[in-house]
């Protein structure tokens, strides 16, 4: 869990100078966020 801590921002800014329009930045923004969405609801269901 750390190290998806520590690599989150790099994976993000990555992610983002990717992306070539607005739109496409908002459709990466929304699936990292489900992704986070994701692994907290998994990390809740664990304890």
């Amino acid at each position: 869990m750390r190290l998806f801590i520590r690599l989150s921002p790099i994976v993000a800014l990555l992610a983002l100078a990717a992306c070539e329009t607005v739109q496409g930045a908002g459709r990466d923004l929304q699936s990292a966020g489900e992704f986070v969405e994701q692994e907290s609801y998994d990390t809740q269901q664990g304890m």
